[in-house]
């Protein structure tokens, strides 16, 4: 009789773990939806090499979409729990209704890039030029570019230059021919231009700074619905403690980036992918208190002067709630 119960009891608290065990999965489940080109992967291939997903108890689970608006539309129809985009897109859909959140992902922003032989050493010089570039007339950082050159000037960049839109790859191209004697592009590909022998006026950082903007904002964060971030709170705050955990490691530790070099497409290429990893490094952000988002607010103040309601809407301030105040780091 003695033998039965203890075997039973064995049962029963074997039982008990395997049941525990499989709600703990569960709860640390999440799906993460990110471009497969994008330089977000990176981090997301960092983590899982380094097992910092499963450190975590962190079950996770990639899936690619094509672009940004992909992204979104695989967020609000629940596809994903998780999507990379940026603070202004999250505060306008706060403000309509969609209740979603962030926690910042990156600093890394772009820059104004020329030529040395060109003769543009200031944006004061752009007035007649071509400019190129990356993304649309509501890109971020054109629209910081435009508040910028016009305090400098008192001028509107977008009358006194030809600006040419394109992907950045296309700014590079038009960079690189001399199409364009200048161009606005992104981190990464800014880096590309550095090594083939570009140089950069000024960087969008510094431009927010001149601008009054007290340090330089988070543009991107880790993407989710209030709805998420409380129904699978373990989840989330597991998968950014993992993400804090992968960008200490990024910050200091050249063998995780030999690890990822094939990703960065610099495979063969090392003086680009010293350009690259220094970059990045720049931009990691290695602290979070939602309370502390003043840089954010300013920057979107300026958006919302120099952009309008093409890109901030009939907002003009930030909303709240749009950094996530469930987590710190």
């Amino acid at each position: 009789m003695h033998k039965l119960l203890t075997t039973l009891l064995a049962g029963a608290a074997l039982m008990a773990a395997s049941v525990s065990a499989g709600f703990a999965q569960e709860a640390n489940k999440i799906v993460i939806g990110v471009q497969e080109s994008g330089t977000v992967g990176w981090e997301l291939a960092a983590m899982q090499k380094l097992g910092l997903d499963k450190k975590n108890n962190l079950e996770l689970e990639v899936r690619n979409v094509a672009d940004s608006k992909a992204g979104q539309i695989a967020l609000q129809s629940g596809a994903v729990d998780v999507i990379l985009s940026d603070f202004v897109w999250v505060s306008l859909q706060r403000a309509q209704g969609n209740m979603v959140t962030m926690v910042p992902h990156s600093l890394a922003v772009g820059g104004l890039m020329t030529a040395p032989d060109s003769g543009i050493t200031k944006v004061e010089d752009l007035k007649g030029k071509t400019l190129a570039v990356a993304g649309s007339p509501v890109d971020k950082s054109w629209v910081i570019l435009q508040a910028y050159y016009n305090s400098k000037t008192g001028g509107h960049l977008a009358d006194d230059v030809s600006a040419k839109y394109g992907a950045p790859p296309l700014v590079n191209e038009l960079l690189a021919k001399g199409e364009a004697p200048a161009a606005l592009n992104n981190w990464n590909w800014n880096a590309r231009a550095k090594v083939d022998g570009k140089v950069e006026v000024i960087s969008v950082a510094d431009m927010l700074k001149d601008l009054g903007v007290s340090e330089q904002p988070p543009l991107l964060g880790w993407t989710f619905t209030d709805q998420t971030g409380t129904d699978k709170a373990a989840s989330i705050k597991a998968f950014l403690d993992a993400s804090f955990d992968t960008k200490a490691a990024l910050l200091t530790d050249d063998a995780v980036w030999n690890d990822i070099r094939d990703l960065t497409g610099a495979k063969d290429n090392d003086a680009l992918f010293e350009q690259i990893k220094n970059d990045y490094r720049a931009g990691i952000v290695q602290h979070y208190d939602p309370s502390k988002m003043q840089a954010a607010e300013q920057s979107f103040e300026l958006m919302a002067k120099f952009g309008g309601k093409d890109v901030v809407g009939d907002q003009t301030k930030l909303s709240d709630g749009t950094f996530w105040k469930g987590y710190s780091k």
